[in-house]
């Protein structure tokens, strides 16, 4: 049959044929573009699936050293007058990196495995140009479980692997941290959890000079439980103080809390002591029974760190958005939708630029790096770039930000990564 005469038997069709003719094209384009969508589906399931076999079986080869300088850097050497701002652990801009090896113990993690992911998020920032780092406190997973001794060795296993990753950070001026968790409590009257908190210490410690980092390389600690006694509760910390060795007394530091220690007995551990402080901003604002001075008590922060360190200060707002919260209603035992007004010692999403700008030139005679705390991490610390560009200019200096180019903001992250999915699929 020929198109003329194809195209003439289509004419011929009545309306109601022609209608059901129509419908039956658009279903059948629609599951062709559902049959495509889930194809592509497939093939991202696969593809990952394989990369994470692949990171398993080789997990360093995903840390090759970056195109140097003459000078052995990666990136154009941050202006020594400039305060960086950093952020901690999970990078919201790029979801699916990893920050540590989370398979169980059946599984056999290893350090090697959460280096890997590691040098990925040292790439991110690199394109970001972000400077300062939290790592996560698993890094080393299950390194000091007392019940799993098949793990105890992997640091010293991996010793030559935290060398190279920390030239890495070194050749990109990147500054890094460990904040270990809640769990580590130097002034308990259990001696297990003294112990243990010690060697998860003690192996953190390690790891950061297996890594060859400078000594702003730190990990930050909370005071512990008051034990219904802030001055005993800080005379059990002095006194664990001397058990600490060498090495993890020099990259201690201590924080005031939001509900325990105030920065008052932080302040008054470091006399008895020496160790470090951190002050943070909003902890302060919920804990300060003795009324000190925000500005004034930054300042007394800082001069506990040793001439040529620079300090680090953690930094966010408070959360204030009402939320819904699902729960088990007591008198019916059905699922209820409850509005919960906000919790103050909660970090919101992003920092307020209207509050954190009038904070940051409150504090431009004083030289700190900042961590910020905010929910949304990496993206919070974009959007603070972009904000103090737009609202604050005479700071964009202070913080490294260029003037002369467009600064780029949380939006256009987050945008990237929908055109990413939106393109797979």
């Amino acid at each position: 049959m020929t198109k003329k005469t194809t195209g003439k038997a289509a004419k011929e069709l009545t309306p109601a044929q022609q209608e059901r003719e129509a419908k039956r094209k658009a279903k059948e384009k629609v599951a062709k573009k559902k049959a495509a969508m889930k194809a592509a589906r497939e093939r991202q399931k696969q593809d990952a699936a394989e990369e994470a076999e692949r990171r398993l079986i080789d997990p360093m080869s995903y840390c090759r050293m970056p195109a140097t300088d003459s000078d052995g850097l990666t990136m154009p050497p941050f202006p020594a007058e400039a305060m960086r701002l950093g952020f901690p652990v999970k990078v919201m801009g790029a979801p699916d990196l990893k920050s540590n090896d989370t398979r169980g113990w059946r599984l056999n993690p290893h350090l090697r495995v959460s280096l890997g992911y590691l040098c990925d998020i040292f790439a991110y920032c690199r394109k970001h140009d972000i400077r300062m780092y939290r790592m996560s406190s698993d890094l080393a997973p299950y390194h000091t479980h007392p019940d799993m001794p098949q793990f105890h060795g992997m640091v010293e296993e991996s010793r030559a692997d935290l060398a190279h990753v920390g030239k890495i950070a070194r050749a990109q001026g990147l500054r890094l941290s460990f904040h270990p968790s809640q769990y580590i409590v130097l002034n308990s009257d259990n001696e297990t959890l003294t112990r243990k908190s010690i060697a998860d210490l003690e192996s953190q410690a390690t790891m950061l000079d297996y890594m060859e980092l400078p000594p702003e390389a730190i990990m930050v600690v909370h005071v512990g439980g008051a034990y219904g006694n802030r001055e005993l509760g800080t005379a059990n910390w002095v006194k664990t103080w001397p058990r600490l060795s060498e090495r993890v007394q020099r990259r201690l530091v201590l924080e005031n809390d939001d509900i325990r220690f105030s920065a008052a007995d932080v302040l008054s551990v470091h006399e008895r002591t020496g160790v470090k402080c951190v002050f943070d901003y909003q902890h302060h604002w919920c804990f300060n029974p003795e009324g000190l001075p925000m500005v004034e008590t930054l300042e007394r922060f800082l001069k506990t760190w040793p001439a040529g360190v620079r300090p680090k200060m953690h930094y966010s707002c408070a959360r204030t958005e009402m939320r819904e919260i699902k729960r088990k209603s007591r008198k019916t035992g059905l699922l209820e939708t409850v509005l919960q007004p906000p919790i103050w010692t909660g970090h919101a999403d992003f920092n307020n630029p209207f509050e954190t700008i009038p904070f940051l030139r409150s504090i431009a005679h004083l030289d700190t790096d900042i961590m910020l705390e905010s929910k949304a991490k990496d993206l919070s610390l974009l959007r603070l770039r972009n904000d103090i560009a737009k609202f604050a200019p005479d700071l964009a200096a202070r913080y490294a930000i260029k003037l002369d180019q467009p600064v780029e903001d949380a939006g256009e992250i987050v945008e990237d990564e929908v055109e990413l999915v939106a393109d797979a699929a």
